[in-house]
């Protein structure tokens, strides 16, 4: 289950970060743009915070 939330967030990390990239060079237009970076922003903050900043189950303090 770990590993199926790090993969969706990671694309949504990039369907964030991609989509500027692609209207810059001409290949989409904006309105696209804005559209793919809601999804990703909204995939994103919802998968990461279950896999990021988890403490190991090793780790003594």
């Amino acid at each position: 289950m770990k590993n199926i939330t790090v993969i969706l967030s990671i694309v949504g990390l990039l369907f964030t970060i991609t989509p500027p990239f692609l209207v810059f060079s001409g290949i989409i237009p904006p309105a696209t743009s804005k559209t793919l970076m809601l999804i990703g922003t909204v995939v994103w903050f919802t998968t990461a915070p279950f896999w990021l900043n988890k403490k190991s189950e090793n780790t003594e303090i």
